[in-house]
């Protein structure tokens, strides 16, 4: 339900900081593994959670995300399969939001209006689709209206103020601010270069501002968190994926270690400053 996600943000606006958000592939390394970490990060500290259905052309992704859809590609994770992963997490936890994060080809071979209702079915709360520009989107908006699930749309470095008032319209839960050019995992984000550009988000839109792409450090974290709404974090925590599962190591223990240390850092990002 869209609430939920808007009940996290008001929550997180009345504690004065700024929430984190976990990314995680669903099947990375087998669905087992992916629903034990999906479970455990709400208790290490994340505040919503993206969960990425698997694609073989993820146009978006760098490497690290790329080679964690082709683990669960191969391990036989499926559209189906992800859902059936947010509906276990549901009944175990009726509070954090969870977001759906992938592509259209998918969607389309589900049909759209099965999509939103088994999406909203398994207690997804906000699906957000990376090669779906708005122009094109409006089937795929009045089904998850339709479903009461929200549609979060994606801005970037190179969207001008025109653009961010077409990529405000119909979104809802919040805007998704991509901090650099080009696909995750690759480049830095810059807190001093995103700073401004989270300001013009929020003039097109009232709603909270999530940074990705290009945050893996604790401390990248902490300073995005002063800046934004919310941090978005993914190839940090399939890179542990990948590094323990090489080293015969307890995949899920190592991921989630890695999420409570990003989460400290966004948790205590704000503390003696003024908030957002």
């Amino acid at each position: 339900m869209r609430s939920r996600i808007e009940a996290r943000f008001a929550d997180l606006k009345r504690e004065g900081r700024a929430g984190f958000v976990p990314y995680i592939m669903a099947g990375d390394p087998d669905a087992g593994t992916a629903l034990a970490i999906l479970k455990g990060l709400p208790g290490v500290g994340a505040d919503l959670i993206e969960l990425g259905f698997p694609f073989s052309d993820p146009m978006a992704e760098g490497p690290p995300i790329q080679r964690a859809a082709q683990r669960a590609l191969k391990a036989g994770m499926t559209l189906s399969g992800v859902l059936e992963l947010a509906r276990r997490f549901r009944e175990g936890d009726r509070a954090t939001p969870l977001i759906l994060m992938g592509y259209m080809n998918l969607i389309l071979h589900r049909g759209i209006a099965a999509f939103a209702r088994d999406v909203a079915e398994a207690g997804v709360d906000g699906v957000i689709v990376v090669d779906c520009p708005p122009e094109e989107a409006g089937e795929l908006a009045d089904a998850l209206d339709g479903a009461d699930v929200s549609l979060i749309r994606l801005a970037t470095p190179t969207s001008d103020d025109a653009r961010l008032q077409v990529v405000a319209r119909r979104t809802s839960g919040f805007v998704y601010y991509v901090s650099v050019a080009g696909v995750t995992g690759v480049k830095e984000a810059d807190a001093t270069a995103v700073a401004p550009m989270v300001e013009r988000v929020r003039r097109a839109s009232d709603l909270p501002v999530a940074v990705g792409f290009g945050i893996k450090t604790p401390e990248r974290a902490a300073a995005i968190a002063r800046v934004a709404d919310a941090v978005v974090v993914g190839s940090a925590l399939v890179d542990e994926v990948a590094d323990a599962a090489e080293m015969n190591e307890d995949v899920t223990g190592r991921v989630l270690l890695k999420a409570e240390s990003l989460a400290k850092a966004v948790r205590s990002a704000r503390i003696g400053q003024t908030t957002v």
